[in-house]
Order: structure tokens, then C-alpha cells, then sequence
């Protein structure tokens, strides 16, 4: 669905319920002041909208959304559904989840309605529909906003009767569910659909974090069944709002900076008009992750523009200790979700709340309530900026020719397996080889194995420990045409039920890696092993000795070309690194977790040998990326050091949007600046170009 926005929105969560009506009308102003164009508002209010079962009462809302249209700002009018009225807790105590200990949980907090309850499904539903029906004319609507950081567990009864239907639905018989299972281990075969209960504390889980299990089948299942079970009340909600205003757009908020486990967000965003965002890094993560989660949201749509739905002005504060946002860094990631596709900068929240959890949690307005604050003075200067830019940069399209597989089955499936080493995290693989790539300027996609391969040269497929139905058969088709896979350690083992492939690993991969896997050696901590290069007749152009480490596999080839060997161990002088030619193409295989240094130069020349350059090189800490529409390219630059920095920009003049001037060659860039180049040619319209 295309964005019906004219401009990248500007603004954020906007609390006026909590504040008296005397602050409303100041807060207009400043809202203006700021450029604020949008105000996500509802989002917690089901208790103040619907004091009891039979009463509704919305007149502080009309008066809010009167307001804001009054004052020309757009409303993301959410559903109020995230956090159910204490009244419906103690009349409908099946709204209560249970956790995985088996204790009902009393009505406090948020994320605490169980996704099976009758009662809320009926609930939520029904007030979706009732502000469908009351605000479906209201000028002020741009989108609405479904619930609010979906995700949590339950291990309730009423789960546990639906998670039977839906075994029933994707098995079709218990002897089918009894082989996907294994259930011959530890006598665990099920007779009747009833005997199957909930894989917890109480019964599979080894632990108290749902990772280790005694059956991972199980257990995986459960996570598929826990995510449909979510999106299924995202669904219920979404369509009757859609019922009454058919094309409404209609979101919800994804979070955990974008990789939050408990969610399958690939299978999500198909149900999402546009996908939303929510992030909040900490100081000291490094910029390839923030990066990468946003070229993630990108991706889960096929490279569709994305929503930056939630961000701190400042700090947050919910860890032990919660730093500032230092000077320019707001505006800075601001416009890295920007440059990575994000068509709003949205902010929790407006206003800093008086009390409870989040009232050190930064706002746009602070306890001081005026606009002579720092913050105020940076999220002005941004909107300020947005009004110049317009519609320029709304639906640029991110072309990439280097694709990263990111799949959150196998991550499910790989957190569950019994071994050979508990310290192994799939996102952390991840972002290695993420990292090793933008540290070079290459553009990368975020892909889920639904997505097409035709577009690239080269596709990353670290850790792909589940391989699905008809995976290997994509990947080789498209290494035969022509492009380049790399895959790791641990690819190859299980299917969609998590059960080994026989026959060898790295299974059904083995023909086109041309290789074996006999052994998985697993190193403590402070052990490594290293990587020897010893490719005589290759073209990779990498010579030396690299530490690896974490997990070693013991292979044999099988038509493959060696090119680097372990140093040590007994298995010294086994390969480690190979490279299989297959059709036109070429499928690498690296068998342990090897130093940072080597991956940056083994993809470096992976994606050379491919005529895929970085955009530009600059020195350490700055980013670069490009998106492209109707024939112009827009090149933002991105300084993430706490220091100015010299960039070459090259020799042609080019446009910079933020400073409204003509620049090429050297140009210095202060701490934390930005820059968004436009190339000049063709050229019709700046945003106030100076002369």
C-alpha cells in the first residue's frame, strides 16, 4: 500500500488523558513549533474509554482528535487494546496469562491478556469496531495503530485447547505429530490430541528462558503457535477496522529494536499495510546493529518503505544506568533510519510523563514544560528540516545486491537444539557478517526465505541449521545461475520439525557445498582454533593465519576446492574454508566462527569478485548508503564519531539536501553530522538551494 503521507512524518506518542485540558492548548503550540505533523494517541486508554462492559465513553477522544485537526496534525489513532481494563481482569480472569511456572498472573503491568482468551478476543474486537464505526469520517485519521508491542507467552488452559486445534490443522493425525515430535525418545508417544499439554517449566522446558528443552519439536511448535496466536488478535482487530473503512491503513508496532524473538515479523508484515518500528539502542551499541534492524524492517515487506514508529529523544530508562543522548545523535539516527527506508521519525513520547515507569523516559517536551530545553531545540531543528525536504525522499527505493537470510524459525530452532554448544546466538552470527559488510559501505538486504533471489549476486546464509521444504533447491538454483552463496558452520542439520537430516551433514546442502561433515568439534570460551590459508591456485587473494573458534566441523570435500585449513587440534590440516563451483555460480562454506578481520576481507573479495564496490570509502564510523527514485540518487552520509571527519565525495558536483549547496571532493563532515547528496544532474528543484 502507498504511503498517504506528503511529507516524512514528524512526531510521535502523545498522552493527553494523563495531562489536565489546561495543558492541551500549550501543547498545541509547541507542537507547532516543533513541526510536529502526527500524534499516535489512544494507545493505552481501554480503562478510561470503557469503564465498564456495557458503557463506552469517547468525548475526551473527539475533543483530542478535534484538537489535532484543529491544529493541522494527522492522527495514528490506536486501538487502546494493549493493556486490558482492571474491571475485565476481575469479571473475566481467563484475560490473565499464565507464565511458564503455572501461576495466573493477577491484573498489573501491560502485555497481559492472554491471546486465547475468549473474553479479550470479544473485547478488543468489539472497541477496534466501535472507534472504526466513531471515527471513520474524522479528518484527523492518517493510520491507526493496532495494540502496541505485541508479544509475551501463555501457558494457560484456554492455550493449551488451541494449541491442540492448531497441531490438529498442521499434522492432521497424532501419528503424523508423533514422528515430527520423535516421541519414541523417552516414551512420550501420544495417543490422544488431549494428552498433549504446553511445553513449560512444568513440563519440557530445562530451563526458565524456553530455550532448552528436552523435545525442541515441541517446543517449536509452541513458538509458531504462540506468534499465529498473537497476529491472530493483530487479524481480529484489523479487520473490523477494515470492515467498517475498507481501506484504511492499519499497523502495529514492532519491537525489540526489530528482532524480538518471541515473533515471526516476516510472516507478520504480510499482515501489516506498513510495517512500524520501534527502537531504542543504548550508547554503546555499535551502529552496524542499529543498521542492520532497520534494513530488516525494510526487508520484510520486499524493500518497502517502513514506518520509524517509536524512538527516545533523548534517553530511555529502563536500564541501570540511562545516559543522555549526546548532542546531534537524536538527529543522527534519525536520519539513519531514513537513509535505510523509514518514511517517519516518531517519537515516545510528547510529553514526559508525571509518574510511574516511564517518567524519566525522554520526551520532546520535558518536566519543565517549555521549549527552551536542548532536546525541544534539536527535535525543531529536525522538524524544521523534514517540512524542506517534502515528498523528496518518500518511496526511494534501497537496491542491494548482497542479500543476509534472516529467518526467525531457525532462529527458534537453533536456541532449542540440545547441542553441541548452549553459547551459540543466531543473531550475533548475524551480525558478523552484517558487520563486515557495512564496515565496507556495501548495501545489504535483510532477507526471509520467501523472498525471491533473482535481484542478487550474493547471498548470506549464516548458522542455516533449519533447512525448509524446497530451501536447497532455491538456493541452488540460484547458485547455478550464476550467484554466490556463503553459508556456515551448523548449516544443513535439521528439518522444520527439527529432526536431523540422515545421511551426512550438512544434509540436504551436501551436493551443493560439495562436502560432508563427520564431526562438531565445540571450544570453551578461551579456546580457538585458526584458519590457514592455503588456496595455491585461488583467486580470493587472501594469504595468512586467522583465529577462529565457538564451533569447528570436522569435513571431508567432495569436489569442493580447499582453501584454508585448520592449524591445530587433532583435525590440523582439515578444511575449514571451501569453495564448491556449481552450474555458473559457487557456494563457499566457512566451518568455524572465524576473527573479524578475516570476514571483512573474505567479503570484500566475495563481493568484488562480483563488481559489487562500497559506495564510498571513509574513514571508521561513517556510514553510507543510497536510495533511489525516479531516476535521481540520494546518498546520505552519516558521521558517527565524536569528531569532524574528511570524505571524499567524489569529483562530480552533487547536491546536499540539509545545507541546500553544491558540493564535491574533500568535505568535512562535524561530529555527528549528515549529509543527503543528491546527484545534480537532471536536477529540477532543491529545498531553498543557496546560490
Amino acid at each position: 500500500m502507498k504511503n498517504k503521507w506528503g511529507k516524512i512524518l514528524f512526531g510521535g506518542d502523545y498522552n493527553p488523558e494523563q495531562w489536565p485540558r489546561e495543558i492541551w492548548k500549550e501543547d498545541m503550540r509547541l507542537f507547532k513549533l516543533a513541526g510536529i505533523d502526527i500524534a499516535t494517541v489512544n494507545v493505552f486508554s481501554w480503562a478510561l474509554n470503557q469503564p465498564d462492559e456495557e458503557t463506552f465513553q469517547f468525548q475526551w477522544l473527539d475533543d483530542v482528535m478535534d484538537m489535532l485537526h484543529e491544529n493541522g496534525i494527522h492522527a495514528c489513532l490506536a486501538t487502546s487494546t494493549a493493556a486490558h481494563p482492571a474491571w475485565m481482569a476481575s469479571k473475566y480472569p481467563d484475560v490473565l496469562t499464565v507464565d511458564t511456572k503455572g501461576q495466573k498472573r493477577m491484573f498489573g503491568r501491560r502485555h497481559n491478556s492472554c491471546p486465547n482468551s475468549p473474553a479479550y478476543q470479544k473485547f478488543s474486537t468489539k472497541m477496534a469496531s466501535v472507534l472504526a464505526e466513531r471515527y471513520k469520517d474524522h479528518p484527523a485519521v492518517l493510520l491507526w495503530h493496532v495494540n502496541n508491542e505485541y508479544g509475551w507467552r501463555c501457558y494457560c488452559e484456554n492455550c493449551a485447547c488451541e494449541f491442540r486445534e492448531w497441531l490438529k490443522e498442521r499434522y492432521g493425525s497424532l501419528e503424523a505429530l508423533n514422528r515430527a515430535w520423535y516421541t519414541s525418545f523417552w516414551g512420550h508417544t501420544f495417543y490422544d490430541w488431549n494428552e498433549i499439554v504446553l511445553p513449560s517449566s512444568l513440563s519440557e522446558h530445562l530451563d526458565a528462558n524456553h530455550d532448552k528443552t528436552a523435545f525442541q519439536g515441541i517446543s517449536l511448535d509452541y513458538d509458531r503457535f504462540n506468534s499465529d496466536s498473537i497476529l491472530k488478535c493483530y487479524k481480529l482487530e484489523r479487520d473490523a477496522i477494515k470492515a467498517v473503512i475498507p481501506d484504511a491503513m492499519v499497523t502495529t508496532n514492532f519491537q525489540g529494536n526489530g528482532t524480538y524473538k518471541p515473533l515471526d515479523y516476516f510472516k507478520w508484515a504480510k499482515e501489516l499495510d506498513v510495517v512500524a518500528l520501534d527502537t531504542y539502542p543504548t550508547n554503546d551499541m555499535p551502529m552496524s546493529r542499529i543498521a542492520m534492524r532497520h534494513d530488516l524492517m525494510r526487508g520484510l515487506k520486499d524493500g518497502a518503505p517502513y514506518m520509524l514508529m517509536e524512538q527516545s529523544p533523548s534517553q530511555i530508562n529502563w536500564k541501570d544506568i540511562n545516559p543522555l543522548k549526546r548532542p546531534g545523535v537524536m538527529r543522527l539516527w534519525s536520519y539513519q533510519a531514513i537513509a535505510r527506508g523509514a518514511e517517519s521519525v516518531m517519537f515516545f513520547q510528547m510529553r514526559r510523563s508525571v509518574g510511574a515507569y516511564e517518567q524519566f523516559h525522554g520526551a520532546v517536551i520535558d518536566h519543565c514544560g517549555h521549549e527552551n530545553t536542548r532536546v525541544f531545540q534539536e527535535c525543531t531543528e529536525l522538524g524544521q528540516e523534514l517540512q524542506r525536504l517534502g515528498d523528496t525522499l518518500l518511496n526511494a527505493k534501497t537496491s542491494a545486491k548482497v542479500a543476509i537470510l534472516f529467518d526467525w524459525e531457525n532462529w527458534w530452532s537453533i536456541e532449542h537444539s540440545s547441542g553441541p554448544s548452549a553459547r551459540l546466538r543466531y543473531v550475533e552470527q548475524i551480525e558478523k557478517y552484517y558487520d563486515a559488510l557495512y564496515d565496507h559501505n556495501i548495501q545489504v538486504d535483510m532477507i526471509g526465505t520467501d523472498t525471491n533471489l533473482e535481484e542478487y549476486e550474493v547471498v548470506i546464509a549464516p548458522v542455516l541449521y533449519m533447512l525448509k521444504p524446497n530451501y536447497a533447491n532455491k538456493l541452488e538454483e540460484f547458485v547455478e545461475r550464476g550467484g554466490t552463496l556463503v553459508t556456515t558452520f551448523l548449516s544443513g542439520i535439521v528439518d522444520e520439525h527439527n529432526l536431523v537430516t540422515l545421511g551426512g551433514y550438512p544434509g540436504h546442502l551436501r551436493k551443493l557445498l560439495g562436502i560432508w561433515i563427520e564431526e562438531i568439534d565445540a571450544l570453551f570460551p578461551d579456546q580457538s582454533n585458526s584458519m590457514v590459508m592455503v588456496g595455491q591456485h585461488s583467486d580470493l587473494g587472501i594469504e595468512g593465519t586467522f583465529q577462529c573458534g565457538h564451533l569447528c566441523d570436522l569435513l571431508h570435500t567432495e569436489g569442493a576446492d580447499i582453501e584454508a585449513v585448520y592449524g591445530r587440534e587433532f583435525y590440523a590440516g582439515k578444511p575449514v574454508l571451501t569453495r564448491n563451483k556449481f552450474g555458473k555460480g559457487e557456494a563457499w562454506y566457512i566451518a568455524s566462527d572465524p576473527e573479524a578481520s578475516f570476514l571483512s576481507m573474505f567479503l570484500k573479495r566475495i563481493t568484488e569478485r562480483k563488481k559489487i564496490n562500497a559506495i564510498l570509502e571513509t574513514p571508521a564510523g561513517v556510514e553510507v548508503t543510497v536510495r533511489e527514485k525516479e531516476g535521481q540518487r540520494y546518498m546520505f552520509v552519516l558521521n558517527h564519531n565524536d569528531k569532524p571527519v574528511s570524505v571524499h565525495i567524489g569529483e562530480e558536483a552533487q547536491l546536499d539536501l540539509l545545507g541546500a549547496r553544491r558540493i564535491h571532493g574533500n568535505t568535512e563532515i562535524p561530529e555527528h553530522g549528515v549529509l543527503i547528496l543528491q546527484t545534480t544532474q537532471s536536477i529540477t528543484s532543491g529545498i531553498g538551494e543557496r546560490q
